[in-house]
């Protein structure tokens, strides 16, 4: 896990328009293109394929068009239109229903009203065809009206939809316990974000303690939880969890994301339990890719490699 500043400056360069043309150039321009292993492709049909390859080796996944904080009423038509389409080529292709989101995606940056009516016109075609939406949680200043909307849609009777915590932020223990009483299903992650002090853990022991204890009310409380890590520690603490309170291995699963530790993945699947890996996809894959730099230090040097061998 890098540090606090290392972490801070991805998250800068997530945001440089330059550098995301650059990558766009150059990051997905080939299959051995240093992005690809992280991001399954740049169109549908890429997705697909490499979702198909994960189904194969016996997990399931769950598929994100990448895409975050548009800034106008047409950017967030245009993506709501584009989500559409890949629920529609999912049906046609017969792979499993699971899809996830964000709400800034859909344009909660521009008006929360139309973000809500472009999320409900997913539902509209995702619901009867029996699909299930994860809300991805974002930055913290996006926690509250995400759950808010989360909230109101269930109260609605949409309860084919769950949300993401983030053990790395103060509130989630006490938000775990308001989303299990409803029922809802909650995928746990540490967060990836660079959050202030009044609003998070800064010491990856916290984060690691605090998941830690969110993990076990999720096993022993939760409705069909997702653990989201790739932490070996984290995966053997929910294993042993569930072990000693005979919490059968189809009630919970464990979720990892596409290109990230496939040795755990295929360890756990063949343990026998259930393993979704997250899909991402799309030309909005900047911003996420450096994200997932920002984790990991293996992730950079990795990414490192693949740069100079592109240009050399």
């Amino acid at each position: 896990m890098l540090d606090s500043a290392s972490k801070t400056i991805f998250h800068l360069i997530a945001r440089s328009r330059t550098l995301k043309r650059l990558a766009s150039r150059y990051g997905m321009r080939k299959p051995s293109s240093f992005a690809r292993r992280f991001i399954a492709g740049e169109t549908v049909a890429e997705a697909l394929e490499a979702a198909r390859e994960v189904e194969a080796r016996g997990m399931t996944v769950t598929m994100d068009l990448l895409g975050e904080s548009v800034t106008s009423l047409d950017k967030a038509d245009a993506a709501t239109r584009d989500y559409i389409a890949v629920v529609d080529a999912m049906i046609a292709s017969g792979m499993e229903r699971n899809i996830s989101l964000k709400l800034t995606q859909l344009g909660l940056d521009v008006d929360k009203a139309m973000a809500v009516d472009n999320f409900r016109k997913i539902l509209e075609r995702t619901e009867p065809a029996g699909f299930f939406v994860r809300i991805d949680m974002e930055n913290s200043p996006y926690v509250a009206v995400t759950l808010e909307i989360f909230e109101m849609l269930w109260r609605h009777g949409h309860r084919h939809i769950g949300v993401v915590l983030q053990s790395a932020l103060r509130r989630s223990e006490q938000d775990l316990q308001t989303i299990n009483a409803r029922g809802a299903r909650v995928r746990l992650v540490k967060g990836a974000y660079k959050e202030p002090k009044a609003v998070a853990y800064q010491k990856k022991a916290d984060v690691d303690a605090a998941y830690a204890r969110m993990l076990k009310v999720l096993i022993t409380e939760g409705h069909n939880p997702a653990i989201a890590t790739h932490d070996p520690a984290m995966i053997e603490l929910a294993r042993q969890v569930a072990r000693e309170h005979h919490v059968a291995p189809d009630r919970f699963e464990f979720q990892m994301l596409y290109g990230v530790r496939r040795d755990l993945q295929a360890m756990l699947v063949a343990a026998g339990y259930r393993v979704r890996v997250y899909v991402p996809f799309g030309r909005e894959w900047f911003p996420y890719f450096m994200r997932r730099l920002g984790e990991r230090p293996a992730n950079v040097m990795f990414a490192i490699r693949g740069i100079f061998g592109e240009r050399g």
